[in-house]
């Protein structure tokens, strides 16, 4: 049975959306595989790791029957890859068996039964809807994902916690030593408010799908789901199930050392210090004074840096230290001309935001040296 035809780059796109979540080892074999779903007019690629799921759709030439198969996701895309630009493929089911054509070229892989590919069951339960542009959630997601937490024991910390409340989409990360706040408006009828954790997974997936386009993204929030409908994609996540930090307790209120700083000129002026931090600690010391801002390291081999900044400040001197990494990680995300820096005394987290923005806030905690 002919599956399908078409270009190799009509192939490859969809292929391409869908594999980023397929892991390279797995205990079920099938897990390794994309299902390929064929209907009259379409044909959906699907892959899944159990708690995420990617759909990709493709418009196809009509066909009386319909068919699923499911074929090694990796295999596939590399053969698709290394064919010419431009190639013409076809799919084609033969026995038990996927064969790849192309020009004077054979493939032919193994398959396992669709039956067997296990898709995420899509509640039915009422949830919150809701749409905003591409390019919106793509730039939250920006503003607040490297302050996600890695393999942490608190497994909700592994995650996102996003919110919808007063027409307002609220993004919140922390890995307990810092935390990044963004919101936007969105577009939904009598929104009730909800909190949701979504794994660390479906973040980086959903940050690499987005487009920087106004067409929409509709959003569904059940009480185990999330789901995701943009451009010719969905994908659905389960959520993951913990109480998130009450992150309204953390961001510091008042302030009174405030300073405003040219992001790219701290930027360089930390990275550069960074060179001569110990690997293990990354500590980078702000002494802050009448008009100037010193910045210094020094490592375990007796090696220093020391950068000083011109600033517009006037108030009592402060000394105290961070992680730089954290420091590095917000003003390489941001994209702004300016950033002011507020801070408390030596044992108080500071708080970086954007001058006449209250929708992005970064909360660091100070670290002795």
């Amino acid at each position: 049975m002919n599956l399908l035809k078409d270009k190799r780059e009509s192939l490859l796109a969809p292929l391409q959306t869908v594999t980023g979540i397929i892991e390279r080892h797995h205990t079920l074999p099938i897990l390794s595989n994309v299902l390929l779903s064929r209907s009259n007019k379409t044909i959906e690629f699907v892959a899944t790791d159990i708690e995420v799921e990617i759909t990709a759709t493709m418009a196809a030439e009509d066909t009386e029957e319909a068919k699923k198969i499911t074929v090694g996701a990796r295999k596939l895309f590399d053969i698709l890859r290394a064919l010419p630009e431009g190639a013409d493929v076809g799919l084609v089911l033969q026995d038990k068996r996927l064969q790849v054509k192309s020009g004077k070229s054979r493939f032919n892989l193994q398959t396992l039964s669709a039956e067997d590919f296990p898709r995420l069951v899509v509640g039915d339960e009422a949830g919150t809807r809701f749409a905003i542009p591409q390019k919106m959630l793509k730039s939250l997601l920006g503003l607040v994902q490297y302050a996600m937490a890695q393999q942490d024991i608190r497994y909700y910390l592994n995650g996102l916690l996003m919110v919808i409340e007063e027409g307002h989409l609220k993004l919140v990360t922390t890995d307990g030593h810092r935390l990044a706040y963004a919101s936007g408006e969105v577009v939904g009828k009598n929104l009730a408010k909800q909190e949701v954790i979504l794994p660390r997974k479906t973040i980086i997936e959903l940050s690499k799908l987005l487009e920087d386009t106004d067409d929409p993204v509709s959003i569904e929030l059940s009480a185990a789901q999330a789901k995701f409908s943009f451009g010719n994609v969905v994908l659905v996540s389960k959520l993951v199930d913990g109480k998130f930090p009450d992150y309204s307790r953390v961001i510091p209120q008042n302030q009174p050392k405030k300073l405003k700083l040219e992001r790219v000129v701290l930027l360089q002026a930390l990275q550069r210090a960074a060179i001569l931090t110990s690997d293990k600690f990354r500590g980078v010391r702000w002494v802050l004074g009448e008009g100037t801002l010193k910045i210094s390291c020094s490592n375990t081999e007796q090696e220093e840096a020391q950068e000083e900044l011109d600033v517009s400040y006037s108030g009592e001197s402060l000394d105290i230290g961070f992680n730089v990494s954290y420091l590095v990680d917000v003003l390489s995300n941001l994209d702004v001309a300016e950033v002011e820096c507020g801070l408390g005394d030596g044992n108080s987290s500071a708080l970086f935001t954007v001058p006449g923005r209250s929708d992005f806030k970064y909360v660091v905690m100070p670290m002795r040296i």
